[in-house]
Parts: structure tokens; sequence; C-alpha cells
């Protein structure tokens, strides 16, 4: 896009791709056209994103239920692994999350006390949803129109409706007008419905899959989830309640699944684990024992970078994971926090003192383990090294990655059978 100037139909290669909308290549090909380089152009709009969304999110929690709640959900969500994770990396789940989640956050008002005036820019944020990931959103919303069906109609006065419109709409008419049917084809029904329902795409996994998934995306908060209690008396605690619940439903029932579809969950996740924690007392026995279990955790994380490169290049499966040296340190890591939070002065501020440390935990352990990433399950290294013209028997990520840096698709390079060759006197 940036350089063709053509920023309506996506293409790979030269070739359309319809995989997913244009929100996130018109984010990258900005970052190309501001002067940024291959690795800075796709990745620090997201990141910029993610920033941007974690000050809102503090502004609307922090309107809806107070200071407490807005710093605890925040703390947690900022210094979560998938949130972490996912804020630096060019995919299309961070701007999905953030888009869906200010809609979420600016319909709450009109949940809980019957107020219109956030609908708007609720609705244009859904929009941009949309253009970040297609359907996918409005099915995710559908808990917040359920809870006020009797007021469903506000969401089709002319606000709304023309906020939307306006943004999630123009690309899809002019995608579908230059390319015609072949889009709606490969976009709706291959990269929609059979995504959801068909095995082809070669994402398959069993129902149980997002289980999991959810602790590892929430490392190391999700013993806090421990802690929620459904508030009768608040509509808007429900809706969020509602809306992790039928997404994590969602997602599960689907046969492709992939971690990443999860994290526009996260945010709602963290509000209910926030107000949980904002409503114990600094001198909960509860408490203390949950955060200490959450930093413990923490302990996991220098095993867990020796295996994760190796994991990420070869497939979990071929991962030796070293339990004794992990529940040596979840063991020291539990022990240390215990002490820290015995000390009045930290146990004043228990909460700020468990966030800043997950977040320098999970920062060291970027810093450390990315480096490794790099040199054994990515592209880069192979491409700066050699700048091959040919590509390799590598794995499908890892052949893009190269190609990418290339700027070209590479032939695959020819190998010889040494019985064929014939020595010429």
């Amino acid at each position: 896009m940036a350089i063709s100037g053509d920023w309506v139909t996506p293409r790979l290669w030269g070739q359309p791709w319809f995989e997913k909308p244009a929100l996130l290549y018109w984010m990258t090909a900005s970052g190309f056209k501001l002067g940024l380089n291959a690795d800075l152009a796709p990745r620090l709009p997201v990141a910029l994103l993610s920033l941007a969304f974690l000050a809102f999110f503090w502004y609307r929690v922090k309107s809806e239920w107070g200071n407490a709640t807005a710093n605890c959900a925040v703390g947690i969500l900022a210094t979560s692994a998938g949130w972490l994770t996912y804020s630096q990396v060019a995919v299309t789940d961070l701007p999905l999350a953030v888009f869906f989640s200010a809609a979420v956050l600016l319909s709450l008002p009109w949940i809980g006390r019957g107020e219109t005036r956030g609908l708007t820019p609720a609705a244009a944020c859904l929009g941009l949803a949309v253009l970040a990931k297609g359907l996918v959103p409005l099915v995710l919303f559908l808990p917040i129109l359920v809870l006020r069906f009797r007021r469903v109609f506000d969401w089709l006065r002319t606000g709304p409706i023309l906020a939307f419109s306006l943004i999630a709409l123009p690309w899809y008419i002019l995608c579908t007008m230059r390319n015609g049917t072949e889009f709606l084809r490969v976009f709706f029904i291959e990269h929609h419905f059979q995504r959801f329902t068909a095995a082809g795409l070669q994402h398959v996994q069993p129902w149980w899959f997002y289980l999991p998934i959810l602790l590892v995306l929430l490392f190391p908060w999700f013993p806090l989830l421990t802690l929620i209690r459904l508030r009768d008396d608040d509509r808007r605690f429900r809706a969020v309640a509602a809306v992790l619940l039928f997404g994590l439903l969602f997602f599960s029932v689907a046969v492709n699944k992939l971690p990443g579809y999860l994290l526009p969950l996260l945010p709602s996740a963290s509000i209910l684990m926030g107000s949980a924690l904002a409503r114990k007392g600094i001198r909960s026995p509860i408490l203390m024992a949950i955060l200490t279990t959450s930093m413990a955790l923490l302990g996991i994380l220098p095993v867990a970078g020796r295996v994760a490169p190796e994991a990420l290049a070869h497939g979990l499966r071929s991962a030796n994971f070293p339990w004794v040296s992990t529940a040596e340190g979840v063991l020291v890591a539990g022990a240390i926090a215990l002490g820290l939070f015995r000390l009045p002065e930290i146990r004043r501020d228990i909460g700020l003192t468990a966030f800043f440390i997950s977040g320098l935990a999970l920062l060291m352990f970027e810093a450390t383990v990315f480096p490794r990433f790099d040199a054994v399950a990515s592209a880069r290294p192979i491409w700066t090294s050699t700048h091959p013209e040919c590509s390799p028997r590598l794995s499908r990520a890892t052949l893009y990655g190269l190609y990418y840096y290339a700027g070209r698709s590479l032939p695959e390079c020819t190998v010889l059978d040494p019985a064929e060759l014939r020595v010429v006197r």
C-alpha cells in the first residue's frame, strides 16, 4: 500500500489478499510512509495504540467504578502476559481488542443508567473494530444489546447508525467494487464462516483449548479470577461478565482456534478482577494468599525463558520442560513475595507493588528471551547475514518472514542429490 498507493485492495506479493480487513495494513503502511524501518513500521503503531487504550481504559473504568477499581484493572491489564505480548506484534488482535473494548466501555452508561450520549462514539469504535477483524466484534457485542433489549432501538438512531456506517462500510464497499464476488467469497465465506466450522485452515483445536490459554494470557494474575463475585445490583458489572463468558463460549465452539482470538476479552476480565481486588482490604488473608501466589508464578519465567525459544521454533511438544527447576523457582519467588508483603510500608501499597514486580519481571523476560526468539525462530538473522536469493526449508511463519525482509517471494532452493552428480575430467 505504501509503495503502490492502492489503500483499498490488500495484496501479498502482488496478488489480492483478503484474509483480514484493512485497518492493520493502513497502520503499517502509515509507519512506512513516516520513514520507519521494516521492524518498527508494523510494531510501533500497535504499541502506541495499546498505550493510548490503557489511558482511555483507566479513565472510563474510573468514571464507572471509581479510582481504586480503575487502578487495579489497568494494573492487571498492563502487566498481563497476553496484553504485553500482543502490544508488540503486528497482528489484528490488538486493534480489535482496543476498539471493541472501547465500544463496550462507552456503552456502560447506557447499560447502567439508560444514557444514550455515549452510543455514537461507541458505534464509531465498533466500526473501527469491524475494520480490524470483520464480523467478529459484532458477534462479541451481542451480550451488550441483549441486556438492554427493550431499548435496543437506541442504537438505530441517526448518530450511532451514521457513525458506524461512515467508518465501517466505505472500505468494504470499495473493495467489493474493485474485486467483485471473489472478495466476498474469500473474506466472508472462507475466513469467517468456514474458519468457524471447517478444519481446512489448519488451526483445529479441542473445545477446552481456551481454558488454559486464558490463564496464560492473564499470567500472572489469573488466581484473582477466584475472587470474582457477580454483583446483582450492578447491571454494568453483569454486562462486562457477560462479554467475557459469551466470548469464551463463542471462541470455544469454533473449530479453528488461535491464542490471540481471546485478546478482546482481557479488558473485561481485568475489570472483573480489578473490581474484586479493590473490594478486598489490604489486611485480607485471602488477598495476601492470592497475590503471593501470583508473584510466585513469576518464578516460572526463568525456566520458560530457556524453553520458549525452542518451543516456538520447533513446536511445544519438542520442548523438554524441567518441572523440578520450575517448582524451585516458584517456591523461591513465593518466599520473596511473602517476605516483601509482610513489610508495613509494602502492605500499604500491596497492589501497586505487585503490579510493579509483575511488569518488571515480564519486561526482563522479554529483554533476555526475545533475542533468543530472534536467533532461533525468526527470519531476520537469516536475511541480514546472507541475503539469500532462494529460500531454504523453513516453517511457514519463518518463510513468510524471510519474504517480508526480502521484499519479494523467493524461489525454493534446489538441493542436488550427490548420487546424481558426475565428475567431468
